[in-house]
């Protein structure tokens, strides 16, 4: 038998890859995040078990993956988004390791790929962004020697910043010396969920605008000149030398 880790995208059910979807309605067993995952991801599936984890504690649902495996059970462990970023797989992996259970990673559509559809906008632009910076607020988990968003602010690129709408205040502060005010910023609340919801604004006036509505959590924080950006190179990828094969 085999655990899948799903990822099951970022709330639009639609949104679920091909295999993820194949692998959630044949799988005799579901365990799925269902503070994140919207039950209508598991519709058409076939399990003999499905069960909710959001209210489990890690030891509870390996011992739910582990006894799978002895009955020989594949299993759909669906995550949102994509199950490698801020997914808490890890910690599972590694038990499942020391027991020899195997397991298999299935990608997922990030919640940062969703805001940035929602936006209407292209995170790497020429001129103005070429890289793009996933971090997070550090609050009950701190982060290693030289990933502050200070340190990560002084690049000036496109930043996506998970977990921390409730210390948008703080994460302003850090960013102000290395974007400048005028900086553009997006807050996106669930992205690609009915009840979608976005503030934008720039990082002198964010904090107000956010504070206006009742976003609290589920909230991606998008920063960076490309949110705005109108005076950019094209890319030489459709330039007219650029030496594409016919057709």
């Amino acid at each position: 038998m085999t655990v899948f880790f799903i990822g099951a995208g970022p709330g639009d059910p639609e949104l679920i890859t091909v295999k993820g979807q194949r692998l959630v309605r044949t799988c005799p067993v579901i365990l799925y995040a269902g503070s994140l995952v919207p039950s209508a991801v598991l519709d058409g599936h076939a399990a003999e078990r499905v069960v909710n984890t959001a209210d489990l504690d890690l030891d509870t649902i390996v011992a739910l993956l582990v006894d799978a495996h002895e009955k020989g059970q594949d299993v759909a462990r669906v995550h949102s988004g994509d199950p490698s970023l801020y997914g808490a797989i890890g910690e599972q992996i590694r038990r499942l390791r020391e027991r020899g259970v195997p397991y298999e990673i299935v990608p997922g559509v990030t919640a940062v790929a969703a805001v940035a559809a929602a936006l209407g906008c292209e995170l790497t632009l020429p001129d103005v962004s070429q890289t793009v910076i996933l971090t997070r607020f550090a609050s009950k988990t701190t982060m290693p020697p030289g990933e502050q968003l200070g340190d990560l602010a002084r690049h000036r690129a496109t930043m996506a910043i998970h977990l921390g709408v409730r210390h948008l205040a703080n994460i302003v502060d850090e960013l102000m010396p290395h974007y400048g005010a005028t900086c553009p910023v997006a807050v996106v609340y669930r992205a690609s969920w009915p009840d979608e919801e976005r503030v934008s604004g720039t990082l002198a006036d964010i904090v107000a605008k956010v504070k206006a509505t009742d976003i609290e959590r589920t909230a991606l924080i998008l920063v960076g000149r490309v949110l705005t950006a109108e005076k950019f190179s094209d890319s030489t990828l459709y330039a007219k030398d650029a030496g594409r094969p016919a057709g």
